[in-house]
Order: C-alpha cells, then structure tokens, then sequence
C-alpha cells in the first residue's frame, strides 16, 4: 500500500513539473495596454530581447499604460485601421506596391484592398475550403492546396487553371515565377523527392531524394536561384563540433551543389532570405535564451555561406519579420515571452511591438504598438515604406500608418 500511494504522489509531482515548464508560461492576457519605454534605441548598436515582465523599446519606463496615441507610429500607441471584418489567408502585397493580395474563407474567393479600405475582387473563379495559399512574387498567380489533397495553380491574369499531383505538398514558386517546386510524398519513402516543374506541369524533374526525411527539410526556393530548400539532416556530433544545442542546417542547391552548412546555436531553426539573396535572416531557440526564440543573421550566397553570423539580439519569429531592402526589415516583437516559449509558440499570446532593424549597422528603431494591444502576423510594408499591413489575433487584416 506505502509503494502504492508513493507511485501516485510521484505520477502528480512529475505531472506538474511538465506542467510548470512547459505550459504554465502560455498563460498570459493580451487585453490591457503594455508598458511603453522610450524610444531611445535608434543609434543604438545590439538589440533589444523580450524578456519576462519587461516591454521592450529603449531605457526610462513611463509606467503610464494610459497614453495619447498618434496616427503615425513615433514610438508609442498608433491608430490602427481594420481593413477587412473577417479573418484573411496569407496576405501579401500586391504587384502595384501598395495594396494586398489575400483568399477570404467566407468566400472562397480573392480579393485586394488598398490603404483605404477599398476592396475588390481579384476574379469571379472561387476556390471554397481553400486550406493553403502560396503566392508568386508578384502576387500574380497562386498555388491552393484543398483538405482532400488536390492542388491547383491559378493565373490571375490569363484565369488558367492547373491541376497538380495529390501527393504534391509544401509548394513554393521559383524567383521568376515560371516555375513551381514542391515535395512529392509517395507511399513509398523511396519515391519521396523535391521536384520542381514549370507551371503549366511540363518538364517536371526531380531534384533531390527525400526518403524517410521530409519532415526535416523546409522548401525555401533563395532570391538568387541556388538554393531551394533547408535540411535539418546533419550529423551535429560530427560536423557541428557537438555541443548542447548546436545544429547544422544543410542547404539544399538547386542542382545538387554541395553547400556548406550552416552552424546555429539552437534547435527549432526557421528561415528567411534577404530579398537579393545574400542574406539569411532565422530564428533558434536555445537554453542561452530561455529557451525564447532569438533573431541571427548569416550570408547566404554560394561563395559566402555560412559566413559572418551574428545574434541580433532580438526575441521573435522569422514569420513576424518582412525585409524591405536587402539590409532594412520590421519585426513584431513579442512584449513578454516566459522561459520555453520557442518550445511551445502556440501558448504565446503575448501584445506585439514593432521594430525597425538595420542590418548594416546593427541598430534598431522602437515604432510603436496599435492603439489596440494584439499579436501581429503576416507583416507586410508598402512599397513607398508609409503603410505597414498586418493580421491581428481573428486574423483579420488591419493597418498601421508609417509616415
């Protein structure tokens, strides 16, 4: 019975020590205003991390959460304009620079509106219970995948259709836009590969055998053409140089090219290329950090990859980032992240901040938050660099001005 009733105390003991580790810091309320620092981070080299119970910005909290809030952001609360009613799928700027392309669910249809709430519908074709969109670069034309595993590309100008293998998945279209690159996943692990066809299905090939890895290779077709994909298949011990945490992404060439690997302090790495190409923006998590997720930059071209990596010091995600040159990007930032929120992201409900970060002097910029505390997602800025769109917590897509 003492055995019994020990191996119950213990069951609930180690119950809650997962519990307290992994899950207790999800548990946070975005209602309320965070606290706003001043803004006295431009010019200032490093940049700043999200850390617990502390609102990231520069040095000298206010203690104020009851704030005047401007309409253009200058580093505190910024009227925000909601732009649709509902949630939205995959916004992304549309070919003229100033309005977004994105799929309403309600509809099935898509549709683009500009900065002042104008909405119009991109074609008459619906595409109901569309479950993924990916764009072209100039938002042109679109590959949907369907829960039932079909998969077509459409073309917004000419309105053609194509269908794609069912066992097609993970897609993303060529710099060019000529061509698409996918995972084909067949029964047969040794059928499983990266092929990439042009968007009308002809000459399609293959391009590099997956096997039992799929899960642990990322499509990411780069800017310039060389590499289409990153593979979390290395062997650490070995190449990495071992150490707790360390890994090894492999880049993946488009014609097999033997890329040199790339060393990151961390585990759950996800990716993002500067718009030419040379530059590899990511995200790790590491025990260094809390386990939070931290911004690192590296080169990415063929002859330099791997080269001048660097922590930017920062706590998010690559998909709360978009570049708008080569070596300037914005970044919703997360007011507070508890220990582990890079092993759990999907607990973090934390209100977002918006940075901007140059990455050719390492300095950083506090924008502001909306006037409306929120997590910010699918960060999109105009051409002009005046209007930053984005989705809120209902995925509904709202804008901030910038100038």
């Amino acid at each position: 019975m003492l055995l019994f009733l020990g191996l119950i105390v213990l069951t609930i003991g180690i119950a809650y020590a997962i519990y307290a580790v992994f899950f207790k810091g999800g548990e946070k309320n975005i209602t309320e205003r965070p606290t706003v620092e001043d803004t006295g981070t431009e010019g200032t080299e490093g940049l700043p991390g999200s850390t617990s119970g502390t609102a990231t910005g520069g040095t000298g909290t206010t203690g104020s959460t009851d704030l005047p809030v401007s309409a253009i952001a200058d580093g505190g609360f910024t009227e925000t304009t909601r732009l649709t009613s509902s949630e939205v799928i995959s916004p992304t700027l549309s070919e003229d620079g100033k309005s977004i392309s994105y799929y309403d669910p309600s509809t099935g249809k898509f549709y683009s509106v500009d900065r002042d709430g104008e909405t119009k519908a991109l074609s008459d074709k619906t595409f109901p219970k569309a479950e993924t969109i990916v764009w072209s670069d100039d938002a042109n034309e679109v590959v949907v995948e369907f829960p039932d595993g079909s998969n077509v590309i459409f073309d917004f100008i000419t309105e053609d259709q194509t269908t794609l293998p069912s066992h097609w998945e993970e897609f993303d279209f060529a710099p060019s836009g000529e061509q698409v690159i996918a995972k084909s996943i067949g029964n047969d692990p040794q059928s499983r590969a990266i092929v990439i066809t042009n968007t009308d299905t002809s000459n399609t090939k293959v391009v590099a055998a997956l096997g039992d890895n799929a899960d642990k290779v990322d499509i990411s077709w780069s800017p310039n053409d060389q590499v289409i994909a990153f593979s979390n298949t290395a062997d650490t011990s070995a190449s990495a140089g071992g150490g707790l945490g360390r890994n090894m992404i492999l880049p993946i060439g488009k014609n097999e090219e033997n890329y040199k690997g790339l060393v990151v302090e961390g585990l759950n790495f996800h990716g993002t290329w500067s718009p030419d190409g040379s530059q590899i923006l990511y995200d790790v998590t590491s025990p260094s950090s809390g386990y939070r997720p931290t911004l690192w930059v590296v080169d990415g071209t063929s002859s330099t990859m791997g080269n001048n990596r660097r922590s930017l010091g920062i706590n998010t995600w690559v998909d709360k980032c978009t570049f708008t040159s080569n070596t300037e990007l914005y970044c919703a930032v997360p007011t507070l992240l508890e220990e582990n929120a890079g092993l759990q992201p999907d607990l973090v409900d934390a209100a977002d901040g918006i940075y901007h970060i140059d990455l050719s002097t390492g300095k950083v910029k506090f924008l502001g938050y909306p006037e409306v505390p929120t997590e910010m997602s699918s960060l999109t800025i105009s051409e002009n660099g005046a209007d930053l769109y984005y989705t809120d917590l209902e995925g509904r897509l709202q804008l901030m001005r910038l100038k």
